[in-house]
């Protein structure tokens, strides 16, 4: 079994595949040499997921989790022959680098008289299931979602039995590759591991109403609450969808989804659904990671020049002048994380007000996000730029006084966050003109 964006026991079908029919489970992941170019907080996270998972496994079974450094597509054919083991099993990898990866190591696998078994994957509805009439992928995500809720999402996988074999840890031990001290993550992580995801969905779901009955909570209340960047008003669970330790057809489960469109649990899943949706442009389009997906975008005149890097430093600091920009991005620092509703401020102030590329925004998010997923990331990067599917149109310049007015009016987010407001940078005014201005040179061309 090799462990990827699924580090967890439970509801895992790749896991179930592996042990059927009295197959010895050698449980295996592989810290690819390209992952040490991403940001400490995530690499400092990983580190506490996989010693949980390998705990889990220690425990449950009296095995180990077999953890290599090196290239996948030399690593897992070495331990597929070191144990003699006719298939390797994975959840699929939709991605575009996983897509490329998967294919190396199923090839080198089959040289070796071996497989490579796909078995679900990180998504409520695979990609490339959801698609219109014609067969071709929907560009939209309202219709998209329509479809993807008459697709319908499988049951929760059971727990493995006890009667699962798995390897002993002594004959993994030898095979186990020295795991280097996590970096400082410079940021206050949250409890990681399949448990604590459980956990906080627990919490989430369950959370009653205040004793007064003036202010709901969880679930219940999201399509209230979760615009609200001062209130606990969103489950936090990203990081746990994004690592695996919770997948969400168990989240989608436990709810409700009989009432109507505006209430708080259907509105939580169609947040699933576009989750799905951004996968699905992606492995239909994979150029559009990086790349505009509407095309007429890259004629777009934006700032590279030595000033707009000292304006992305003074974003990227959290030194703006205005409040909710600037609270978002230290709580980014600070936690790993930042709240929606402001990763959409954040957002457009970069590309509509500083008029920066919206890819350095993206890196910087994927840099710094314990959740950083390069489809939900880059594709809400580019509804924020109005370059990509289903996206905000560019004409819309969020005017981040007024979304801090509309909600934070308390100031309860930004003084969390900001103590001490400085001077703005620029005049927003001015500058959501020189946008619209600079929209028009592409209708001119």
């Amino acid at each position: 079994m090799w462990f990827r964006r699924d580090l967890r026991i439970g509801d895992l079908p790749a896991l179930l595949a592996a042990g059927s029919d009295n197959q010895t489970v050698v449980p295996l992941f592989v810290i690819d040499p390209g992952f040490a170019r991403t940001g400490a907080p995530r690499r400092a996270l990983l580190h506490g997921i996989l010693n949980d998972l390998d705990e889990q496994i220690r425990v449950r079974f009296g095995s180990r989790l077999l953890i290599r450094c090196g290239d996948p597509v030399a690593e897992v054919p070495a331990m597929a022959a070191a144990f003699d083991a006719s298939s390797v099993y994975v959840s699929r990898d939709y991605a575009p680098y996983g897509r490329q990866r998967d294919t190396a190591v199923g090839g080198a696998l089959a040289e070796q008289g071996r497989s490579l078994v796909g078995v679900g994957s990180p998504y409520a509805v695979d990609p490339g299931r959801v698609r219109k009439g014609d067969g071709t992928p929907y560009k939209v995500f309202t219709p998209f979602s329509k479809i993807w809720r008459q697709t319908g999402v499988e049951a929760p996988a059971p727990d493995p039995g006890d009667d699962m074999d798995w390897a002993p840890a002594s004959e993994l031990e030898k095979y186990c590759h020295p795991i280097s001290v996590p970096p400082e993550p410079g940021c206050d992580l949250p409890s990681v591991g399949e448990a604590a995801a459980l956990d906080r969905w627990g919490s989430f779901r369950e959370a009653a109403s205040a004793a007064d009955g003036t202010l709901r909570s969880g679930v219940s209340a999201y399509s209230d609450l979760r615009d609200r960047p001062a209130l606990a008003g969103t489950s936090q669970l990203s990081p746990d969808l994004k690592w695996g330790t919770i997948h969400p057809r168990t989240l989608l489960a436990d709810l409700d989804l009989s009432g109507p469109k505006d209430d708080g649990e259907m509105v939580f899943s169609s947040e699933l659904a576009w989750r799905d949706f951004y996968a699905d442009v992606l492995f239909t389009q994979p150029h559009t990671a990086w790349s505009n997906l509407n095309a007429q975008f890259d004629a777009m005149p934006v700032d590279t020049d030595a000033a707009a890097r000292r304006r992305f430093d003074q974003w990227a600091a959290g030194q703006t002048g205005f409040s909710i920009v600037d609270a978002g991005q230290r709580q980014l620092l600070a936690t790993g994380w930042m709240h929606n509703r402001v990763r959409m401020i954040v957002a457009s102030f970069l590309v509509k007000d500083l008029h920066l590329p919206w890819q350095w925004g993206a890196r910087w998010f994927m840099q710094h996000l314990l959740d950083g997923d390069i489809a939900s990331n880059n594709h809400g990067w580019q509804w924020a730029a109005g370059t990509g599917t289903d996206a905000s149109p560019y004409f819309r310049v969020f005017n981040p006084t007024t979304q801090q007015q509309r909600y934070d009016n308390r100031n309860e987010y930004v003084d969390r966050w900001v103590e001490k407001s400085t001077e703005p940078m620029l005049d927003h005014g001015v500058e959501r003109e020189e946008a619209l201005r600079r929209l028009k040179t592409l209708s001119n061309k």
